[in-house]
């Protein structure tokens, strides 16, 4: 009885031997599938990644245009040009083909609480150069007025920097962006962000200057230097 059951068991216990090797046989063939599909996958993000290096490092950019060539391209179109006129605040007789923009800057003045609003036309009269061009009382808030143009072409962010001296030693630097600006016949009015003058002995005195404004291409439209006064507020 013993020797039967044995025999009737060992074919089964075969079996099933038989039937875990070729599972752990097929789990461990998925395991290796799923790992080079995983390696594929990595190949081809790294593919993905050389060939948008490629396809970067190969970009060339289209020609400039002036804005004369690109309202004449649809000139037959007058909806479409009158479009663009309006879009960009010209009409096409204001335009000579030139490629680069130009900035004109027309006059400077300053807001501030204590003194009435206060202009200047640009550029400044060279009998002033070296003098002071106003006078603030210490911890005075006061703003930067410019009022310009834009000639021939879009300017693309224009920035400006305003670093000031005394004494020989910077005390002083503001930075900030101005936007992007299309030729139209209206002058452009900016007012600079808001500042506050400096307060105590120390503080009162003459200042230098130095106004700066760039474009994204580090053209330099504008380069301004004047003096300002700091006296004590009585």
């Amino acid at each position: 009885m013993d020797s039967g059951k044995r025999a009737e068991a060992g074919p089964s216990a075969g079996v099933s031997e038989d039937k875990q090797q070729r599972e752990e046989r097929e789990m461990s063939e998925k395991q290796l599938a799923d790992e080079v599909c995983d390696d594929h996958e990595d190949d081809d993000d790294d593919d993905d990644k050389e060939d948008g290096a490629g396809a970067l490092a190969g970009f060339v950019p289209g020609p400039l245009l002036s804005l004369k060539e690109q309202i004449e391209k649809d000139k037959d179109d007058d909806s479409l040009r009158r479009w663009k006129e309006k879009l960009l605040g010209c009409v096409e007789e204001d335009l000579n083909g030139q490629m680069e923009p130009e900035v004109k800057f027309h006059s400077i003045g300053i807001i501030s609480n204590d003194l009435e609003e206060v202009s200047y036309p640009l550029p400044l009269d060279l009998n002033r150069e070296g003098l002071v061009l106003f006078t603030l009382k210490e911890g005075s808030r006061y703003q930067l007025k410019l009022t310009f143009s834009v000639l021939h072409n879009i300017v693309s962010g224009l920035t400006y920097s305003n670093t000031v001296w005394k004494a020989g030693l910077k005390v002083d630097q503001n930075k900030g962006m101005l936007g992007t600006f299309a030729p139209q016949r209206e002058p452009y009015v900016h007012v600079l962000d808001e500042e506050t003058t400096p307060s105590g002995v120390l503080a009162r005195g003459i200042y230098s200057a130095n106004l700066k404004f760039e474009d994204d291409d580090r053209r330099c439209h504008m380069e301004l230097k004047y003096a300002f006064e700091i006296k004590k507020n009585s």
